[in-house]
């Protein structure tokens, strides 16, 4: 018998298995850095972000972006993932338990994206250099590699003990552990540098770090890139090689795949308008006028599609056995379901659950099969101030 909405439950509505949880649905809500930790605490819009989005429905929420390292952190107003900041993220958690989901935290080092003068320590990256913004990085040694390695093992365990249910560790947009994936950032000759497998070779150790400190109760995640969008960077052919290597070492629960640069081009992820205008304004008066000349190939706009990193994630569908997370721009219950069938294990969302928190528990109901959100990625600057879907005028100012 042909299944319809009104009579059956879709099959992104039946509780999915993640490594050793079972969650409610397979709708997972994406990491987006919130704004709202001044001074790098968990706020109470913090809290409340979350917390909406679990009551909206959606079956596990992300926290974004979780530091292991103080250098490691975007800004002074990112969230250290430290003993100090466990009980407020515990309180989150909680929160987030309470309305019948489960709590990701997302766990990384900015590398070469952090704002080395807001964190008033240098800017770590695999071979040094400069920023496309004319930023120094500085060259990480063997030794520092060895203790950031170590701070993920740390920082595994403190989520654990603030209650989070699943680690995504974040392989993505140029941060340090993309950074030493990148071909174009990667330049260094020793065990680190090189060969694919010689460039994967911190992420594999971080990997198992995290795994060996999450314990049998805590599903293990990576945020991966399949590709940079930046001339000379990381591409589908060696992703999916390096999928393929984390795969064979049997640490990770799924795989959700990204893309895109916040160094170099942070638009190649959101696809859609790019907001110079709106961005330009959160910039200080004297950075200003310098945007304006540079802004339009630092925010580069692309035509948005739905689903639109289907076609790369197709290639590692047929690659791996792994559990994968599709991400990319997804607002369609047909998109989901279509996307379930082909194999992949669960959808991420982000602009799509800032405009509407609630939209999965109204796809499961029937009253809504698509997001109103319109792609005007006008979202993006609200980073700085919490981050939101402008068009919302009732939202806080939170995530």
């Amino acid at each position: 018998m042909p299944r319809t909405a009104r009579t059956a439950t879709p099959q992104a509505f039946a509780p999915a298995p993640l490594g050793p949880l079972t969650l409610r649905n397979r709708i997972v809500k994406a990491a987006t850095f919130e704004g709202v930790m001044p001074g790098g605490t968990v706020s109470d819009e913090l809290v409340e972000f979350h917390r909406r989005v679990a009551a909206g429905g959606a079956a596990m929420s992300t926290v974004a972006y979780l530091a292991v390292s103080p250098e490691g952190r975007t800004d002074r107003h990112c969230l250290l993932l430290d003993e100090a900041t466990v009980p407020g993220l515990r309180r989150l958690t909680d929160a987030v338990h309470a309305e019948g989901a489960a709590a990701a935290a997302q766990i990384g080092h900015a590398g070469p994206v952090a704002n080395a003068r807001s964190n008033r320590a240098p800017a770590l990256s695999p071979s040094g250099g400069f920023t496309p913004m004319g930023s120094r990085l500085r060259a990480v040694d063997v030794a520092g590699i060895e203790r950031i390695t170590e701070d993920y093992r740390r920082a595994a365990a403190l989520a654990v003990e603030a209650g989070f249910d699943s680690i995504e560790v974040h392989v993505g947009h140029n941060y340090l552990l993309s950074a030493f994936l990148s071909p174009k950032l990667n330049r260094r000759d020793d065990q680190f540098g090189g060969s694919v497998e010689n460039r994967a070779r911190f992420a594999r150790t971080v990997l198992r770090t995290v795994r060996d400190a999450a314990g049998p109760k805590t599903a293990v995640t990576a945020k991966l890139n399949m590709a940079d969008g930046v001339a000379g960077g990381l591409w589908l052919d060696e992703s999916v090689e390096i999928a393929a290597l984390f795969e064979s070492d049997g640490a990770l629960d799924a795989l959700e795949l990204t893309g895109g640069s916040s160094l170099a081009n942070p638009m190649y992820l959101f696809r859609g308008d790019a907001p110079l205008a709106e961005f330009g304004a959160t910039l200080p008066p004297a950075v200003r006028l310098g945007f304006r000349v540079v802004g339009s190939r630092f925010l580069k706009s692309y035509p948005y599609e739905e689903a639109f990193f289907l076609p790369y994630a197709r290639q590692f569908r047929r690659a791996l056995s792994t559990p994968l997370i599709l991400l990319g721009g997804i607002t369609e219950l047909a998109t989901i379901e279509s996307a379930l069938a082909e194999g992949f294990a669960f959808v991420a969302m982000a602009r799509a659950l800032l405009r509407e928190p609630d939209l999965p528990n109204r796809m499961q109901a029937g009253t809504s099969t698509t997001s109103l959100c319109i792609h005007c990625n006008k979202c993006m600057p609200t980073i700085y101030s919490g981050t939101r879907c402008v068009l919302v005028a009732d939202r806080p100012g939170s995530d």
